[in-house]
């Protein structure tokens, strides 16, 4: 409980940030009756205008220099809901993401736990009472039912009713012979209650874990000896632990967290794909699930029901729950004292929120662990450029594991070049005749397949050949996606349908020679089904994966055998460890090439190291194959050798010649209306300002206006001004300066990235 110095005859004073946008604090008397409940991070119900509004207290001092302040109406809940460090987390946010205070703080609160009304759900529960003296006289159906509260003791009154086979109304008769109690109790949702978990042991680790291991205890040691007045600790509580794809990276996840949680710390872990949470949640419920460290593991991401975000986000904050596993917004979770931070995956991209605030989790996470004096690991096959710069600039600490775990070998990767297979073929065909070939000799041996295509949908595009018409969305500048099975046309950027045409829509054209071109996973799919009769093919993409059950399905019978061969997207490409794969086929290696992002050969090269390490992670060595139009690329090239230092190093040397990350930070500028000129006018005045900027700061190059990459977008015209920076903080202060001062017309909007991961 925190306490506050006795203010004699002054009242208490709240300053608090709203729920509403109005981009600004605000004081309010805290009435005397309320001032035992009333600490920072607690929820508030305050007058605002006409209307009564919620807020979080985020200071409580003993005078403001406004007059007139009107009261605090109620405090929400039954203690702080945001901890002193996450409130400090959320000041950083909204000055480095140039964000409002209660847009950073809304990132940080579930909207289930945000609500005025508490939202735990109550059920009946049966609970057999003490008996004394003579027992009650029972019918045959009673006795029965007596058997079965005896041997529970307590349980749910519609569990019973399933188990007996009764009414109700019998088990009530129990509680009138003074038996049982029927009362409501608080039930939490526990998505992975049905879940069967068999405890684990920690496994024997090799000379390279063992290191990577040692190092991170090292410095949870010497964090947990620091003083609070000490210096907060800098790049000697960061670790990289850039381990090969099997190297064993979460063994040592898991015996660094037995040694937080023997320090009596929790630990936060992020994964950045919803369908690795099962496999990883499993893992470290069956390691924490008895013994000395034994403790709940909550689990946080967008798949939750919002009741199940409720239970499982008061578990955390109740400290009941000591390990939290989630997407992003896991890093928030209100673990305290926290000892450990693992990013698993770091150079993923769906670290980053698209949304205000644009906050990339992995730089949270450094930055959280900085605050509260908590050792941090980023892992990865793949690491991103900037944190192996950070290591090349001693900012973090390098941990290697360049082996993997038992002995097993790396898979063999083959690139085959579908110039030459196309002119053999005398076509483009979906699989090269050698990875048709391996196809059919790892389904002889019964072992599974991957194959990866980072397109969904069957066709990219639909055009006609005689007249050139290319159906296009209405809303963006993209083509429009052929889903057969639908038989329709959609557009994957803002969901636009439309039902797919049996000729040319053009009316003086009229061809029913339209041509569907290009590829995506459904198509794969049904090329599978047709040349490999015998095999049990399963696609995964977000098109097949509807409900949240469907990714523990899928990969389930995946593991058990069941499926023969997975095709899918990105989903499949990463951290998912299934032993009877040994063959991995990358359908079309050039995609993410050709897109114009500064990153597109880094994001190539982490996709096809990460795809590739799907295989030969069992005893049977495994075999890679790249279809490429492009086989000489240097992405493809070094993850072929599963180099990733020689990647960087050659990276790094175009990023230096042009001062972009992680050489540089970025800031990147967009304008977005209905009405093209509009925006590009508003644009060009917007570049001016921003030259006055780059003279006042120094250091700031200014590209741009230039209309974005995709330059339409759900009806709305986008334009975009880069600025390239080494001294990001002042320049994130000064952006957040010129949001309140420049004035842009109602009908267009500005958005602020700070550090994109995606320039489209």
């Amino acid at each position: 409980m925190l306490s506050r110095p006795k203010l004699g005859g002054h009242r208490v004073v709240a300053r608090v940030t709203l729920d509403v946008a109005v981009r600004r604090e605000f004081d309010y008397l805290v009435p005397e009756e309320l001032e035992p409940s009333v600490h920072e991070g607690t929820r508030v119900k305050v007058p605002f205008g006409p209307r009564e509004v919620m807020g979080m207290v985020t200071a409580v001092l003993d005078e403001s220099p406004h007059g007139n302040l009107r009261e605090i109406i109620k405090t929400v809940g039954g203690q702080a809901l945001v901890t002193p460090p996450i409130l400090r987390l959320v000041r950083w946010i909204a000055d480095y993401y140039c964000c409002a205070p209660e847009i950073a703080m809304k990132a940080v609160l579930p909207d289930a736990v945000r609500k005025e009304e508490e939202g735990w759900r109550e059920r009946l529960y049966v609970r057999a009472l003490p008996q004394h003296g003579e027992p009650p006289k029972l019918t045959k159906r009673q006795e029965d039912l007596w058997t079965i509260v005896e041997e529970w003791r307590e349980l749910p009154l519609q569990e019973l009713v399933r188990l007996a086979g009764t009414t109700s109304a019998t088990i009530r008769k129990l509680e009138d012979k003074g038996l049982v109690s029927i009362a409501p109790q608080i039930s939490e949702r526990d998505p992975y209650a049905k879940e069967h978990i068999l405890p684990t042991q920690p496994l024997e680790l090799n000379a390279q874990q063992v290191t990577a291991l040692e190092s991170i205890v090292e410095s949870m040691e010497r964090l947990a000896k620091r003083d609070d007045d000490e210096t907060k600790p800098g790049g000697d509580n960061v670790f990289l632990l850039h381990g090969v794809t099997g190297s064993g990276k979460t063994e040592v996840y898991l015996q660094a967290i037995a040694h937080a949680l023997g320090q009596g710390n929790g630990a936060i872990v992020l994964v950045p794909e919803i369908s690795l949470t099962p496999q990883t949640v499993e893992r470290f419920k069956a390691r924490f699930s008895q013994g000395p460290q034994q403790t709940l593991v909550a689990v946080l991401h967008s798949h939750l029901s919002a009741g199940e975000r409720h239970d499982e986000w008061h578990k955390i904050r109740q400290g009941r729950a000591r390990i939290v596993i989630g997407a992003r917004s896991a890093v928030f979770a209100p673990v305290e004292p926290l000892g450990l931070v693992i990013v698993d995956e770091e150079h993923e991209h769906s670290y980053k929120q698209e949304e205000a605030p644009r906050y990339n989790a992995r730089d949270l996470a450094v930055v959280r662990g900085q605050q509260e004096g908590a050792a941090v690991v980023l892992g990865s096959a793949t690491p991103c450029m900037e944190s192996y710069h950070n290591v090349q600039r001693k900012k973090y600490g390098l941990l290697s594991l360049t082996e993997r775990v038992d002995n097993i070998q790396m898979p063999i990767v083959r690139v085959i070049d579908m110039r030459s297979a196309a002119r053999k073929e005398k076509g483009v065909g979906i699989f090269s005749p050698q990875l048709r070939e391996a196809i059919l000799q790892r389904l002889e041996k019964n072992e599974q397949v991957m194959l990866f295509l980072n397109r969904r949908g069957w066709s990219s595009s639909l055009q006609c050949p005689e007249c050139g018409f290319v159906a296009e969305c209405p809303n963006c500048s993209v083509s429009l996606t052929y889903h057969r099975a639908a038989q329709q046309l959609m557009c994957h950027i803002c969901g636009h349908i439309e039902a797919a045409p049996k000729k040319c829509p053009q009316t003086e054209c009229g061809n029913v020679a339209i041509r569907f071109s290009g590829l995506g996973t459904e198509k794969v799919e049904a090329a599978l089904e047709k040349g490999f009769p015998s095999a049990r093919v399963k696609r995964m993409d977000s098109d097949t994966l509807k409900r949240k059950e469907d990714y523990r399905r899928i990969l389930g019978d995946f593991r058990t055998g069941k499926i023969d061969i997975l095709v899918g997207t990105q989903m499949i490409a990463k951290g998912l460890h299934f032993p009877n794969v040994t063959l991995v086929g990358i359908i079309h290696a050039d995609l993410s090439l050709h897109i114009p992002d500064f990153r597109a050969g880094e994001r190539t090269f982490q996709l096809l190291t990460q795809v590739a390490g799907r295989a030969g992670r069992g005893e049977v060595e495994g075999e890679v194959y790249v279809q490429s139009f492009t086989p000489f690329h240097p992405a493809i090239q070094y993850a072929r050798r599963h180099d990733y230092v020689g990647f960087y190093e050659q990276e790094i040397e175009f990023r230096q010649q042009l001062n972009y990350p992680p050489v540089g930070r970025v800031a990147l500028l967009t304008l977005r209306g209905r009405s093209e000129d509009r925006v590009k006018f508003v644009a060009d005045h917007l570049r001016r300002e921003m030259d006055t900027v780059a003279k006042e700061l120094g250091e700031v190059v200014v590209a741009g206006p230039a209309p974005a990459p995709l330059l339409r977008a759900e009806n709305f015209y986008r334009y975009q001004i880069m600025l390239r920076t080494s001294r990001m903080p002042q320049l994130s202060r000064k952006l957040s300066a010129l949001r309140e001062t420049f004035q842009i017309p109602d009908d267009l909007r500005l958005v602020i990235d700070i550090d994109p991961m995606s320039l489209s």
